[in-house]
């Protein structure tokens, strides 16, 4: 929700600024650059010292970065760079717009929230509800995605521009720590040595808050093989280099997407941040229901593996529609989008999740973050580059991406 707050105004902060679309690509890369180096380091740290420490540290980080994106809304407009290319065009990098790189930067490093989140997830989840959890983790994001852009919209009209959304960034994040240092149990004790007890957790200490979501916290253990992957041992796992590749693929597909589409609003359907705000919550809302009810009915019909096959190729459909300035097709997209990604996405986690086991799922997640920002590195530099050159015709490199996804996923009915 924080940075959904954010999400619709940055290109237009990023263009007033002096920016343009390759710089608003390469401030959007900032992020998955430096979560690249922070969030294998944090996810292993998560199976070795817990989940809930490497939260409140990685949540720390995001609320310094919005400190300083504040920051950045109150600096002269003074170039510091500019470069002048035939390939690549006029790029200008002002004062505001470099500590905004600096902010991102730092709340990518610190950025493997997500990552312990998805593993402290598949911590408190089994077999038969581990899709249904990652659905809910899903679907509680896009609830942010509704309220933030609407709050966008609304806070970022008044007479203080982009100072009360960041604000309100700023505070949510704030409102974060408190909860996770005050509410969140832990999931996974720290790694314990063969002559250490087993604590049990007490009959006394069950359910609370965990049943209203149907999950709670697994009894800590005692690792059957303390022993504690290094990084490269996790492509050594069985069928885990080939998730990643599908993780990476998806990723990239989304990316160029998410650059090239805030430019296409601007430029070719001349929308405002208001009609930013209502497409990214009108998107989300749907993600909402098909993460939801649908994703629960579908995964009690078909297979996770089926899923992923049934999704990806509703997800590269939308894509095609986008091309198109009619705004009957763009709102059909992103029905076709919150379909296809509705259904595709938990189903890739969740097996990710089940094949990485319990003792290194941190360390399998905090990989699988990096894979998914190398991504993001190059889908959200390139997508600005290619919108640049090609225009709307980016959109069809995004349906390729998702498309050989498609292709590809068959490989899963195979696992075993």
């Amino acid at each position: 929700m924080g940075f959904s707050i954010v999400l619709p105004f940055l290109v237009f902060l990023v263009t007033d600024f002096g920016g343009n679309a390759i710089v608003y690509g390469l401030l959007a890369a900032t992020y998955p650059a430096f979560q690249l180096i922070g969030a294998p380091i944090l996810g292993r740290w998560s199976d070795v010292y817990g989940r809930k420490k490497v939260l409140l540290l990685s949540h720390g980080g995001t609320l310094a970065g919005w400190i300083i994106f504040l920051i950045a809304l109150y600096l002269p407009v003074k170039n510091l760079l500019s470069v002048d290319s035939t390939v690549i065009g006029i790029i200008t990098i002002s004062l505001p717009v470099a500590v905004l790189f600096f902010a991102r930067a730092l709340d990518g490093l610190t950025g493997g929230n997500v990552s312990v989140a998805d593993a402290y997830i598949s911590d408190v989840s089994s077999d038969e509800n581990r899709s249904k959890n990652f659905g809910k983790m899903a679907m509680s994001s896009n609830l942010g995605f509704i309220v933030g852009p609407a709050l966008a919209g609304i806070l970022g009209t008044t007479i203080y521009g982009e100072t009360l959304p960041v604000l309100a960034a700023l505070f949510l994040s704030l409102a974060t720590l408190a909860v996770i240092g005050l509410a969140l149990k832990e999931s996974k004790s720290s790694a314990v040595s063969s002559t250490e007890q087993v604590i049990e957790i007490s009959d006394k200490q069950r359910g609370t808050v965990g049943k209203v979501f149907a999950f709670e916290c697994k009894e800590c253990y005692k690792p059957s093989n303390p022993k504690r992957l290094r990084f490269t041992d996790i492509f050594n796992l069985k069928y885990i280099p080939f998730l990643l590749l599908l993780y990476f693929l998806i990723f990239l597909g989304f990316n160029i997407f998410y650059t090239s589409f805030p430019i296409h609003a601007i430029s070719s359907l001349g929308w405002t941040v208001t009609e930013m705000g209502i497409f990214f919550a009108v998107l989300s809302g749907m993600m909402v229901l098909v993460q939801g009810p649908i994703l629960s009915r579908a995964s009690k019909r078909f297979p996770e593996e089926k899923l992923v096959i049934i999704g990806s190729v509703i997800l590269g459909a939308n894509f095609v529609l986008l091309i198109s300035n009619n705004i009957v097709l763009v709102y059909g997209a992103a029905v076709l989008f919150a379909a296809g990604n509705g259904l595709m996405w938990p189903s890739v986690m969740s097996i990710l999740s089940k094949r990485a086991g319990s003792t290194n799922q941190g360390a399998v997640q905090g990989v699988a973050s990096s894979f998914s920002s190398l991504a993001s590195i190059i889908g959200l530099t390139v997508g600005g580059l290619l919108y640049n050159s090609i225009g709307g015709t980016t959109f069809l490199i995004s349906t390729g991406v998702i498309l050989t996804v498609f292709i590809l996923s068959f490989r899963l009915l195979r696992l075993n």
